[in-house]
């Protein structure tokens, strides 16, 4: 069974070195490459891959930040840092690197690394063993709280603060609206609007507004949240299809 690979790194030769490295391994296959660790995000939801080969410093979402919202997504990847800088490696285990290589890459080391993944994966499969637990960690009170996830009926983002909705009660978190985003879509989550995230599952009523905008209506709730002209018809979509 191949090990599906997405490289990401800002400079494009380093990624067309890790991957020609990685290309002479017959089991491997690049699923892709991405520039920066939001995409590499974005590109993880969409190609599914078994493992993120991860620069370090990069602009936008550095791969720190990468691997936390990788960790919560619904199938997280295995995470390997490729890197120039040795000083992180410390914080990339606490993500729960696998490895940590250092450029340039000395092929024997990146064939060790390949033998660990190997070695983790689950026999005769090719998702990756850790499955996340669906829930989302907030702060109340100096406490933290682990809100399950399709309890949520949405996310909002005023004036720097991030507010997690749920039939029972309001959280706030620290993470920007755009990193929970990458965290809750594989939950049925849709960006509505550049403020509000909601959990499909919870919709009641779509009423048209005006220049093809729309308001939502959530079960439980009193409030409408406006529906962006600019989402409004893949949002029908999710909700029709």
């Amino acid at each position: 069974m191949s090990i599906r690979i997405l490289v990401v790194d800002d400079e494009r030769y380093a990624r067309e070195e890790l991957i020609y490295l990685l290309g002479r391994h017959p089991d491997v296959e690049i699923v892709g490459e991405a520039d920066s660790g939001d995409a590499a995000i974005l590109k993880t939801i969409e190609l599914q891959p078994d493992v993120l080969f991860l620069d370090v410093e990069m602009p936008k979402m550095n791969g720190l930040e990468a691997a936390k919202v990788a960790n919560g997504l619904k199938h997280p990847p295995y995470l390997v840092f490729a890197t120039a800088y040795p000083q992180f490696a410390a914080d990339a285990f606490r993500v729960d690197a696998v490895d940590y290589l250092l450029k340039p890459y000395e092929e024997e080391q990146l064939a060790q690394t390949l033998t660990r993944i190997r070695a983790k994966r689950p026999a005769g499969g090719k998702a990756p063993a850790r499955q996340p637990l669906g829930r989302l960690a907030v702060e109340r009170e100096g406490e933290i709280e682990y809100v399950p996830i399709p309890d949520i009926l949405y996310v909002s983002r005023e004036e720097n603060r991030t507010r997690v909705i749920t039939r029972t009660g309001e959280h706030e978190v620290k993470l920007p609206l755009r990193d929970l985003e990458a965290r809750l879509v594989p939950f049925s989550f849709f960006r509505i609007h550049k403020s509000f995230l909601v959990n499909l599952a919870h919709v009641r009523r779509l009423t048209p507004w005006f220049n093809g905008a729309y308001q939502l209506e959530l079960e439980g709730r009193p409030e409408q949240l406006s529906v962006s002209r600019n989402y409004a018809k893949a949002l029908r979509r999710k909700l029709e299809g």
